[in-house]
């Protein structure tokens, strides 16, 4: 028996949309913060916090912008 042809996806459903990885300096000139972004704030102004930054949902790409 031959196998099935695999249904290829249309270029609109594989694309996954990633939001960039912001760190404190960032959130703390953002123009809207978030909910996200004010608790890292807060983490970040202890002593000796350790930041690897937090997802800025304000940089995910619009879904027009992805059509192309």
């Amino acid at each position: 028996m031959a196998k099935a042809k695999k249904k290829t996806k249309l270029k609109s459903e594989r694309f996954q949309p990633q939001m960039k990885i912001v760190t404190v300096d960032k959130c703390i000139v953002c123009p809207t913060p978030c909910s996200r972004g004010i608790a890292y704030r807060d983490r970040m102004k202890e002593p000796g916090a350790i930041g690897y930054g937090v997802p800025c949902v304000l940089t995910l790409p619009s879904p027009s912008s992805s059509r192309k």
